[in-house]
């Protein structure tokens, strides 16, 4: 047997020819481009076979006869028995002019070789795209019968069917393959298409929710899927028994689904929450048209969902799927391949190797650059109170990262003996500048900011670190007012100055990023630190207000609400030297991440559940709270003792309890 196919390089062609050439004595002649010719000996090597047996044929799909030449037309003339023609775009997102000419002209194409050529038997694979969006069953001898054929992928699956049906003067048969996932036993797949646009959405319900959770899913209309396996041997087998033209088979699942157990099937093969009740997708049916358009027509409206679409990676389009009105008689189909052995195995017991593939070669998340290096190598980063603690650990980890660190404080002598350790932990080439600057001073905030310009051309990660935390009970500070205005003057003018001075550089050139080191008491109201957290929630507000302001402008924000760190800033506190906490590089983690992500908020599991206690039950939280601030006593500073003289603060078994408890917040 002798054989021609088109599409020999896609998922579906080149295993369909590692499939013929398992025929004894088999040669295949498969169509390739001029720009695939270096793709062949890797074919050569999947397919298994000699040089001899694989004969590639020089042409172009999009050419009149497939542009294959004259001498190797007249080669071929009566020597193929069977010509399969693959080639086609099984992209619903490519645009209607490359579909009509793949699709449509690409057939006609091929209908005039195989008719030069003189082939036996002329096979095409088409799609059940070809019925539209048919209401009903679609039968294997229907398709006129086609409606609803608006978009360009159904339309030039249908017209390309069309010349065959109509042009072609040889035996003719049709095969429509379902939707096309990876090898049932493998899992392989080459591209994300059809259900695999939903697997990120079903990837990001499993990390926010445990397997255990009950989860809401769509009970949309009824989905095909068949395995590439199955596809593959189906056709193989049909074509060689079929002797007459005009044939036409359905290679689907003679089960189907409704979209929503497909995707309750991939969410159990993903250990994502199961879906356990499901809301009937054609509710949105009755929603008028007028009304979804006069809402998209709405600027916020649409923005909102094409974020939301774009973060999840689902096309538009797909959408139209949720409610597939159509479902696919396949009795030809089943006839012919009774007693083969060959059937359309159930989706229940392959999803998790389609899921497991996916996740392990086809997840986009694993093509990006999720380091350090990747975000901020090579970039511009400025720390504020960069000479100790968080900010400087922060530096060190941006300088090995290969960016260009900048740091920033108060104390000459310490910068540079800080810079000697950056340099030290990073390597001598490691490229880290120091400034001294009180960002608390408008003229020094100004001074560093033209110094950063005039190097720099500006920053592309501004992270303010610098910050000062009082902890002193309201009920002694009725006459330290000078506590709240030299705790604002740094923790909020004091950024807020840094970042309103680099900002027009970074809006010129659409990209920057800023992280705000915020605090764990903003989120759970922490006593004892009413100047420090009214400082960092004054920041807070004011970031949410710019991250909705420059959100259209590529400068994003970062609030890191940092619990309990142990640096030099709390080491007045001696109640905190058996206190759970952070260490400086944990905390560099943190900031490392919110460049990396650049996520609206980082926060601990804790800190959040404290914010939801104060949403919530407000009462109960504010006892809490004032529970823990009667078990810890003032420091000796707060109580006006300098020298130390009433001693070492006492703990009781239950604030000792209470410490390990909640890791981080501040007492």
């Amino acid at each position: 047997m002798q054989y021609f196919v088109t599409g020999a390089t896609g998922f579906i062609g080149k295993r369909l020819v590692k499939k013929l050439l398992a025929r004894k004595g088999s040669t295949v002649y498969v169509l390739m481009r001029e720009a695939s010719r270096d793709k062949l000996p890797k074919l050569q090597e999947f397919w298994g076979a000699s040089k001899a047996r694989v004969v590639p044929v020089w042409g172009d799909l999009t050419s009149k006869k497939l542009g294959v030449a004259a001498d190797q037309i007249k080669a071929l003339k009566g020597q193929i028995d069977h010509a399969y023609h693959l080639a086609a775009i099984y992209d619903m997102e490519a645009d209607e002019e490359s579909q009509v000419k793949v699709n449509i002209d690409g057939t006609r194409h091929f209908v005039e070789l195989c008719q030069a050529i003189d082939a036996g038997h002329v096979h095409h694979v088409s799609s059940i795209a070809a019925a539209g969006l048919y209401e009903g069953v679609f039968r294997e001898d229907m398709f006129d019968e086609a409606e609803g054929l608006d978009h360009p992928y159904f339309l030039t699956k249908h017209e390309s069917e069309k010349i065959v049906r109509k042009s072609c003067k040889k035996p003719w048969t049709v095969y429509r393959p379902a939707m096309v996932v990876g090898d049932s036993q493998t899992g392989e797949m080459d591209k994300i298409d059809g259900p695999y646009y939903f697997f990120k959405p079903i990837q990001r319900l499993r990390q926010i929710l445990p397997p255990w959770f009950p989860a809401v899913g769509l009970e949309g209309g009824r989905v095909n899927i068949v395995p590439v396996d199955f596809v593959v041997n189906a056709l193989d087998h049909i074509s060689h028994q079929v002797e007459e033209g005009g044939g036409c088979y359905h290679l689907v699942d003679p089960k189907g689904y409704r979209v929503g157990d497909v995707l309750d099937i991939f969410s159990r093969a993903a250990h994502a929450p199961k879906m356990n009740l499901f809301i009937n997708a054609a509710l949105f049916g009755f929603i008028p048209k007028s009304v979804k358009k006069g809402m998209m027509a709405l600027a916020p409206v649409r923005r909102v969902k094409n974020a939301v679409m774009k973060d999840l990676g689902v096309p538009e389009d797909m959408l139209q799927f949720i409610n597939y009105p159509t479902r696919f008689d396949c009795r030809e189909t089943l006839a012919a391949l009774k007693g083969s052995g060959i059937e359309c195995p159930n989706l229940h017991d392959y999803a998790w190797r389609i899921w497991d593939y996916w996740e392990r070669h086809l997840d986009p998340d694993l093509h990006i650059d999720r380091s350090l290096r990747g975000a901020c190598g090579g970039k511009v980063v400025l720390v504020t109170g960069g000479s100790s603690g968080i900010g400087l650990a922060a530096a060190k980890k941006f300088a090995e990262a290969g960016a260009i660190t900048v740091i920033c404080a108060r104390d000459p002598v310490k910068l540079d003996e800080a810079v000697a350790e950056i340099k030290e932990h990073a390597g001598a080439d490691a490229q880290v500048f120091a400034r001294s600057a009180d960002i608390a001073d408008m003229e020094s905030c100004a001074e560093l900011v033209a110094w950063l310009e005039s190097e720099f051309g500006g920053v592309d990660f501004l992270i303010n670190n610098a910050g000062r935390s009082i902890r002193r009970a309201i009920e002694n500070s009725y006459d330290r007012f000078h506590d709240f205005e030299r705790t604002m003057q740094l923790n909020y003018f004091g950024c807020l100055r840094v970042t309103l001075g680099l900002l027009p550089g970074m809006v010129k050139k659409r990209k920057g990023h800023v992280v705000n080191i915020s605090s764990i008491g903003v989120l759970t109201n922490a006593p004892r630190f009413s100047a420090y957290v009214a400082s960092k929630a004054a920041l807070d507000a004011w970031t949410r207000c710019a991250a909705s302001e420059y959100a259209d402008q590529g400068v994003t924000f970062t609030t890191i609400n940092m619990p309990l760190v142990r640096t030099p800033m709390i080491a007045p506190t001696k109640i905190y030297n058996n206190v759970p906490t952070l260490s400086p590089e944990e905390a560099a983690d943190m900031v490392a991440q919110a460049c990396i992500a650049k996520p609206v908020r980082i926060a601990t599991r804790l800190g959040k559940t404290g914010e939801l206690l104060h949403a919530f039950a407000p009462r109960v939280a504010q006892i809490v709270m004032n529970t823990s601030f009667r078990m810890f006593p003032d420091s000796e500073a707060a109580k006006g003792d300098a020298v130390g003289k009433l001693g070492k603060p006492q703990l009781s078994p239950e604030a000792i309890a209470m410490q390990q408890m909640m890791r981080g917040i501040h007492f």
